[in-house]
């Protein structure tokens, strides 16, 4: 049921009911506004590190060399960065056009038809269109509103939540998932080559082709009155093997590289991909899941489409591989199934927003 209270709780309705100061629950601690600045001016600077473009156009080249020499950029960004501009990925511009045309014209709907696919967190209905509870100690909010649904396998789907405005929104975004979950498949094999394992060895890892789960979450930043005190979305790793976004050309995204915030470039036609927690779990930490955020600012509306590739909850256990551990190099993640580990970083953070709340009250 739409209600007037829902409606309320929606960061969209926040920004457009002319706020010019947010409300107190979104402003976040000191310690997380450092590096936030003007993203339009971050994201043109040449200055410092930048995020890795890897073109995989040759990926799988009958040339030897030149087939070596694209993989071993991939490997040395998964190792360095643990994030990447991918080009040349073999997924047609027309295709992303659409699937940012149709999740953009659902977020352009009104507030109330959006709510007919509200989820309900509290019942542990996840899929659909919602906004950030508070969940941890300090009660703090992220400047966004979001839809969350399963996309692959399509036995495991639930269609009946997907939005039926657009009338492309389903048949693009099937399409798309489907596609990634090929690009998956050419990215696997060489991240395994990469830890002198054998090709099949990761995909088989975290689900193999029938119980790897790519779930999207289309993330909806509104303009803000007060950039500089909010989050998009706070500093966090991916719990995934590997994580796909799309974006709107807005920039936002910064990654904590050496030591401070980097933000990434805008680059056409590109998909940003990010090593996940399982990958990094898998490689005993030589794959990096890197800390990443989500900036917000006064001008222009930030969406993102985010695909995780998600092992299953129970059936496989996460720890290092036998092959990447080793006297000099001891296993530095206990055993966890994919559930126990999603636990154990909500437990965490619910500590660490604790003691940060005690603190800031002494």
């Amino acid at each position: 049921m739409v209600t007037a209270t829902s409606i309320g709780s929606r960061v969209e309705s926040l920004s457009s009911s002319g706020i010019s100061t947010i409300p107190k629950e979104y402003v976040r601690p000191k310690e997380e506004l450092i590096n936030i600045g003007d993203i339009f001016e971050d994201e043109k600077s040449t200055e410092g590190p930048q995020v890795p473009t890897i073109d995989l156009k040759e990926i799988d080249s009958e040339d030897i060399k030149v087939r070596e020499k694209c993989r071993e950029e991939l490997k040395k960004a998964a190792i360095d960065w643990g994030v990447m501009h991918l080009v040349n990925h073999g997924i047609s511009d027309e295709l992303m056009e659409r699937v940012k045309k149709a999740g953009q014209a659902f977020f352009d709907l009104p507030i109330e038809q959006k709510e007919k696919y509200a989820n309900d967190q509290a019942s542990g209905k996840i899929q659909g269109y919602g906004s950030k509870l508070a969940n941890n100690a300090s009660g703090q909010l992220e400047w966004e509103d979001y839809f969350f649904h399963c996309v692959y396998p399509e036995d495991k789907r639930d269609l009946s939540i997907w939005p039926q405005t657009p009338s492309d929104y389903i048949v693009a975004t099937s399409e798309y998932a489907k596609e990634l979950r090929g690009l998956a498949t050419k990215i696997l094999p060489v991240l395994s080559l990469g830890l002198g394992l054998e090709e099949g060895r990761l995909e088989k890892e975290v689900g193999g082709l029938e119980e790897l789960l790519l779930q999207m979450k289309i993330n909806y930043y509104p303009k803000c009155p007060q950039p500089e005190l909010a989050l998009g979305v706070e500093a966090h790793t991916d719990i995934s093997a590997l994580t796909f976004i799309l974006h709107n050309m807005v920039p936002g995204l910064q990654l904590f590289y050496g030591g401070k915030w980097v933000t990434a470039k805008c680059v056409p036609n590109s998909i940003v991909m990010h090593i996940g927690d399982t990958l990094e779990i898998l490689s005993n930490g030589k794959y990096k899941s890197i800390l990443h955020r989500g900036l917000v600012n006064k001008e222009k509306v930030r969406i993102s489409w985010a695909v995780f590739c998600e092992p299953p909850k129970e059936k496989i256990i996460l720890k290092p591989l036998p092959e990447t551990v080793s006297e000099e190099e001891p296993a530095i993640f206990p055993p966890r199934t994919f559930s126990e580990h999603i636990q154990h970083k909500l437990f965490r953070q619910s500590q660490e927003a604790l003691a940060s709340t005690k603190e800031a009250a002494i």
